[in-house]
């Protein structure tokens, strides 16, 4: 666990970046933002779609499906099948992934919940090589009813054929705690290019726009949580729009 200090330090630096960011590669149609929190002994059936459609008008579509389990108090790991179709062609298997999430501070604790994210991904195209995805995951109650997301992800592929920069990637996400079962807000994806050297800013790719959450209960520890987005291209090398929806059963 991380003292005071440094946890207020993470908070004005997620805040610098959203403030870089707000001015201002590729982030999949089926991305979903991150969250720190691991609940101890949850189990889940995840499913996620999403499809966009880009300025010359061909359309990519994504989705995955995987189950995942928190293994304690800390750590919550799930694996995945993904698959993905451009038009005009067919869906198709695409890769497995293995996703770790580490929760590093106790909920509530500090004004920052701070987590880490750990995903490595086998393509089917094993040309592709390995791909590995991290980065530190942060969250905060802006007010008792406004919480806030900002997510630094970093990735790149090993053992491909072709080599590849580490690349760097945000999310953010904000959410009005209406009722458990109906919550409205925002979210936002983008791409920066390799993390040392950004893209200029007209083949970054930024979207954004409005979101939708649930959750409800059922029987026991069974619940259906959802969320959803309708997300807006900000520049001309981000697909025009993008549709995206995760839902999980939970036991």
């Amino acid at each position: 666990m991380f003292n005071a200090f440094t946890v207020r330090a993470a908070a004005l630096l997620a805040t610098v970046v959203c403030l870089s960011f707000a001015t201002g590669a590729h982030a999949g149609p089926a991305a979903y933002v991150y969250n720190p929190i691991v609940e101890q002994g949850e189990k889940e059936i995840d499913f996620k779609f999403g499809t966009q459609k880009a300025r010359d008008g061909t359309r990519e579509s994504a989705g995955s499906i995987g189950f995942g389990y928190g293994v304690n108090a800390w750590w919550f790991t799930e694996i995945y099948a993904k698959a993905n179709r451009e038009t005009p062609g067919q869906w198709r298997f695409d890769a497995f992934e293995w996703e770790n999430k580490f929760q590093l501070t106790e909920t509530g604790k500090y004004p920052v919940d701070l987590g880490l994210l750990v995903e490595v991904e086998r393509p089917k195209d094993r040309s592709e090589g390995w791909e590995l995805r991290f980065g530190p995951l942060f969250q905060a109650e802006l007010t008792p009813s406004v919480v806030a997301n900002v997510n630094l992800l970093f990735g790149r592929h090993y053992r491909s054929e072709m080599p590849s920069p580490m690349s760097m990637d945000y999310q953010w996400q904000l959410r009005y705690r209406w009722k458990p079962e109906f919550e409205v807000g925002a979210q936002g994806f983008g791409s920066l290019g390799p993390w040392r050297d950004w893209l200029p800013a007209a083949q970054q790719e930024h979207k954004a726009g409005p979101a939708i959450f649930g959750k409800v209960k059922l029987a026991g520890r069974q619940a259906i949580k959802y969320n959803a987005a309708w997300l807006i291209g900000a520049n001309s090398n981000t697909p025009r729009n993008t549709l995206r929806l995760q839902t999980e059963f939970e036991f």
